[in-house]
């Protein structure tokens, strides 16, 4: 994760230079902003990689000399049978329909969206799922 870190951190310098001279070139705002937003994320994301990175074993991304096949192996745990997402699907559209047809909509899509969102966070805290 170390390169993968640094490149997102040379990419946000590089975005940083770029909405600067695009800012004083074009005095336009919209593009100016969206820019610099892109380097708020950019920044982001480089430091969760460069943090992380010093708390993980190195990979097989930061050997040189490795293999594909060093890399196997279980990548993590995904719930194979989760609703929640769908449940937030549904209400993320349903609020930004509300920004498009009016904001009455999200008077509907919160409940659903906070639904979603509990049941997701506490989907093993439950059932027979449940640590005793």
């Amino acid at each position: 994760m170390k390169i993968q870190g640094k490149m997102f951190i040379w990419l946000s310098v590089f975005v940083l230079a770029m909405a600067i001279v695009y800012g004083v070139w074009s005095k336009e705002p919209a593009g100016t902003t969206a820019l610099f937003l892109a380097f708020g994320l950019c920044i982001m994301v480089g430091y969760y990689l460069a943090f992380t990175a010093r708390r993980v074993d190195a990979g097989a991304q930061d050997n040189e000399d490795a293999e594909v096949s060093d890399d196997a192996g279980e990548l993590g745990f995904f719930s194979p049978h989760s609703w929640q997402p769908l449940s937030l699907a549904v209400g993320g559209a349903l609020a930004f329909m509300g920004v498009v047809f009016g904001w009455w909509l999200l008077y509907f899509s919160m409940p659903v969206i906070l639904v979603g969102l509990f049941g997701w966070v506490f989907e093993y805290y439950r059932g027979e799922n449940r640590t005793q």
